[in-house]
């Protein structure tokens, strides 16, 4: 094993033994190399006032060379801050705000003592380093039966762990804390499980309210009481789309030093919360009390980066950083939100009007960018296809009975239209 990884290695054993133990046999490998290109590009870069020819950009009078008919598109920027690399870990300013954005909007994080969020290409990236640090063949990855199908790839097809599935809804319609715990506990012998908090949920648009938060974190702490180490992963994608009285928090505050076997661990971006889903620009935040488990953690995240993509784009995360310091931003942030929230009440005011019978309900919703209906007559797939064939709208058929609807995408006049087509596509298939 590298020197540099059993360092990095010795100071979690020391630090946070439990956090250790949770580490993939990939994490336990995996290091930010000190010395070699990057390092010395950084040391050059600070200390190299004549010639720096250490990294790979090409350099034209003084600034980062350039196409003219790319930088005409891009006048407002200087060259520096888009052609560049930009840091395997992020861009430092850009990091700083996030976390102070997060900080913000979570006042559960207050005197927690967790990390700066590093940048990653996104969600998906994020999930995927959570899955290459700590997940190793037959870890349990414990998700809601209502997810999203990439977990299945990014934990279960890249690592091998098992996907363990509890029922998202309880028989009052609420989350179902108890099958959480109960799949949690089901991994005593393992001694270890990850459990994957989507909220809002994709594909039902669910987010738990304070009570059942508390019930979730509730679940967490006995299952660590009972030995297990937890990787409680927060995957935030579509954060701070609250429409009803449910949390409005990252579940992420409450965990942060909830047991010393529970590692807390937010995934969360820009791609949803700005409305900038082709920037690809994503962050992973670690907490802890140990400022040295924490830099351990970072390197080891660094390192994961280095070795798959290197650094994420610099152009998207500069236009990022932009907007979060401008001083319209949190205006135009509202009038999108409250665009969105009109859209889901339009939608749940349309499915209690009565006026589509018996043919469908509808799982409970009141946050993100989704809804499902559950069909009572007709398979999903069928009125899938039927809507496509026949009429040119597009949903998506997520087992026998659920058909997923993103009013994200739908503008509010055009709702009732939707709703009245899905409904005859439902009534053709059932009068044959």
């Amino acid at each position: 094993m590298n020197p540099l990884a059993q360092q990095l290695n010795e100071t979690l054993e020391r630090e946070t033994p439990h956090v250790y133990s949770m580490l993939s046999n990939l994490g336990r490998s995996i290091y930010f190399p000190k010395v070699g290109i990057l390092s010395q590009s950084a040391e050059a870069k600070a200390k190299a006032k004549k010639f720096n020819a250490t990294i790979g950009i090409a350099i034209e009078n003084g600034q980062p060379m350039h196409l003219k008919v790319i930088q005409d598109t891009l006048s407002a920027y200087d060259p520096k801050d888009i052609y560049e690399y930009a840091p395997p870990a992020g861009k430092p300013e850009l990091r700083t705000a996030w976390r102070a954005k997060m900080i913000k909007e979570n006042p559960s994080v207050e005197g927690k003592g967790f990390g700066t969020p590093i940048v990653t290409n996104a969600l998906t990236h994020g999930l995927s380093i959570v899955s290459d640090l700590f997940a190793d063949a037959g870890d349990a990855v414990i998700i809601p039966n209502k997810n999203w199908e990439n977990y299945e790839l990014t934990f279960g097809v890249r690592r091998g762990a098992e996907i363990v599935e509890y029922e998202l809804y309880n028989s009052d319609n609420q989350f179902n804390a108890a099958g959480l715990r109960e799949a949690l506990l089901a991994q005593k012998d393992k001694g270890k499980a990850i459990v994957i908090l989507n909220f809002p949920n994709n594909p039902t648009g669910y987010t738990p309210g304070p009570a059942e938060g508390d019930a979730i974190v509730a679940a967490i702490r006995e299952a660590a009481e009972a030995g297990i180490n937890v990787v409680a992963v927060a995957d935030d994608a579509y954060f701070g789309l609250f429409f009803e009285d449910s949390l409005h928090e990252s579940l992420f505050g409450k965990l942060a030093g909830l047991h010393e076997r529970v590692l807390a661990v937010k995934v969360d971006g820009a791609t949803k919360e700005e409305y900038v889903w082709g920037f690809r620009v994503g962050f992973i935040t670690y907490a802890s009390q140990s400022e040295a488990a924490l830099a351990a953690l970072e390197q080891k995240t660094t390192g994961i980066i280095r070795s798959t993509i290197s650094s994420g784009p610099h152009p998207s995360q500069t236009f990022v950083l932009r907007a979060l310091q401008a001083p319209e931003f949190e205006e135009q942030k509202a009038e999108k939100y409250a665009i969105m929230k009109r859209r889901a009440n339009r939608v749940k005011e349309l499915l209690d009007s009565g006026r589509y019978g018996d043919v469908w309900d509808y799982y409970p919703f009141n946050s993100g960018y989704f809804m499902c209906l559950k069909l009572t007559k007709v398979s999903a797939e069928a009125v899938r296809q039927r809507l496509l064939s026949e009429y040119g709208v597009g949903t998506i058929a997520l087992g026998d009975t659920d058909l997923r609807v993103a009013f994200s995408c739908i503008e509010e006049g055009d709702l009732e239209e939707l709703f009245d087509t899905i409904y005859k596509a439902v009534t053709d298939l059932l009068n044959g």
